[in-house]
């Protein structure tokens, strides 16, 4: 068992540090050991390796944790030191070392002289260029031209040569304007780069060409002034371009989270006639269900464990199980009271909510809380400039699930044919034989693990808190009367519109202002059409 343990120990640590190509590590033995008939040609093939173990490896010889060592009756090997064990550079495998033996290691530390920790410094800066990862090939270069270092100028062309990609290619053309800008050997050069930055909307360079015009026209060079003001000007139309793009993407995934939880209340509104002011706080339920599987698996497995990733997925079905549970108790015991009684069941549910969020502050304390992102969602994507969170991607993805998913219930599902019947009339339905009671707490008991679902997907966006539900209850209710009470693709469309518009609005007036203008626009929406976008066909006398 603890020999199993060190194995797995040991396989963790090994592929922390990416020691993957045996090559690199002999190439690295050879340097340290001072083997090597030809170190250039050494270093130069380290810098085309591309590995990621160079840079490593360099980072622990400068911090005096590679050694000396030489086995009785064998070659001197190099050892590296890694979480107190000592490690064999070109095997990678631990040494079995008596304490004498290891107060002979540690009396060897190895060291690289002054002109050799020179020449390696400028390899693991540029030794991602040659990455097998196109993304780190793209941000090494971009890391050096912003630089503008004149010594890497030379190995930025001389890496353009042999790059096949055509975002890296495009990336080091970019890298190489830029550090023109400093280092253009004449004036006919600075003018190309200039131009050249414009043509790829080079945000990276923009406050540097800004500085350039200032320059120039203090000294009189319109010519390169006007080249410079072009290029800017292309530049801002670019970011405007990105702006805009980022409030569509933002005002998307806003509106997906309010569809999950609209559909929630859509259904329970449709068909209890239950003005729900809890239902915010089934979010909240959601987020803290989320917060409690972080703490849990953080505590129990660590957060730097594969385990710790699982989380967030374990965390989705629970919560939606757990709300779904307090849902189906509270509609036995409390809302069966308020059905087609919208004024007291406005007061009731409001009461409730102010109980329900005093209870997650003396379970889980007034502040915020944070959750943790599992790495899958903890990172961005890049679309030809525009930055999109992986956490609000997964939302819009999981709004189209969840949408999918209750369109097959209510369809595709004796449930949903009950649940469709009860909504058009109640009595009808009961004297047709439906279980209208049951179907009531089912019903109910879906819409509040919806809205649990749609928090656990906000703690990936924002803090866990009391009030998270209470930011989005008022957009989920225009949302509802916006597309119609009970009609769920009116509530999917007028989401994503009330998202988007809101999105949109709130970088040109503000975000108060963006929120009165989208409720102002909901008025008069509705003066136009009071029963919303797809107004609800009842066939019971009541209504």
């Amino acid at each position: 068992m603890k020999k199993s343990f060190f194995v797995f120990a040991l396989f963790f640590v090994s592929s922390l540090w990416g020691q993957d190509d045996p090559r690199v590590r002999q190439l690295l033995s050879d340097l340290a050991l001072e083997k090597a008939t030809d170190q250039d040609a050494l270093l130069s093939e380290l810098a085309d390796s591309g590995d990621s173990f160079v840079t490593r490896f360099v980072d622990a010889w400068r911090t005096g944790e590679v050694f000396n060592y030489t086995p009785e009756g064998a070659e001197p090997i190099i050892v590296i030191k890694v979480s107190e064990e000592y490690i064999q550079l070109t095997t990678w495998e631990e040494l079995d070392l008596t304490p004498a033996q290891i107060e002979e290691v540690e009396d060897n530390k190895n060291r690289p002289s002054r002109s050799l920790r020179r020449t390696l410094s400028q390899i693991t800066d540029t030794v991602d260029l040659a990455s097998k990862e196109v993304r780190k090939r793209i941000d090494a270069a971009l890391k050096l031209g912003q630089s503008q270092r004149e010594e890497y100028l030379p190995v930025l062309r001389a890496r353009l040569e042999k790059e096949e990609n055509d975002s890296a290619t495009k990336a080091l053309r970019e890298a190489i304007a830029i550090s023109l800008l400093a280092n253009h050997s004449n004036p006919e050069e600075l003018h190309e780069a200039v131009v050249q930055l414009g043509e790829f909307r080079s945000i990276a360079a923009k406050s540097k060409i800004e500085a350039l015009r200032d320059k120039a026209l203090e000294e009189g060079n319109e010519t390169l002034a006007a080249a410079a003001a072009f290029s800017v000007r292309q530049i801002e139309d670019h970011e405007a371009v990105l702006r805009h793009a980022g409030s569509v993407f933002r005002g998307i995934s806003t509106g997906s989270i309010l569809l999950i939880v609209a559909f929630g209340l859509a259904i329970t509104f449709g068909l209890m006639g239950i003005i729900n002011m809890a239902h915010g706080e089934f979010v909240a339920i959601g987020g803290y269900t989320c917060y409690v599987m972080n703490e849990f698996f953080g505590d129990r497995y660590g957060t730097q464990s594969d385990a710790y990733q699982w989380f967030f997925w374990c965390s989705i079905p629970l919560s939606f199980l757990v709300a779904g549970a307090l849902g189906w108790v509270l509609e036995k015991s409390f809302f069966r009271f308020l059905y087609k009684r919208p004024l007291e069941s406005l007061l009731a549910t409001w009461g409730l909510s102010m109980v329900m969020r005093q209870m997650f502050r003396l379970i889980f304390g007034a502040a915020n809380v944070q959750v943790g992102n599992p790495e899958v969602l903890s990172g961005n994507v890049e679309f030809w400039g525009l930055a999109m969170s992986e956490a609000r991607i997964f939302a819009i993805g999981f709004a189209g699930f969840v949408a999918l998913l209750t369109w097959a219930l209510l369809t595709q599902t004796n449930l949903g044919l009950y649940i469709r019947a009860v909504m058009q009339n109640r009595n009808m339905a009961s004297s047709l034989g439906i279980p209208v009671k049951r179907v009531n707490s089912l019903t109910f008991a879906f819409g509040c693990g919806l809205a649990a679902m749609a928090g656990a997907v906000l703690s990936q966006i924002g803090n866990v808190g009391p009030e998270m539900g209470q930011a989005y209850i008022v957009q989920s209710f225009m949302v509802v009367v916006v597309g119609g009470v009970g009609n769920l693709l009116g509530a999917g469309l007028s989401a994503l519109g009330i998202g988007v518009v809101d999105q949109l609005l709130q970088p040109l007036i503000g975000p108060i202002m963006g929120t009165i203008a989208v409720l102002f626009i909901i008025i008069l929406f509705l003066q136009w059409k009071p029963g919303g976008l797809f107004p609800t066909k009842s066939r019971s006398m009541e209504d």
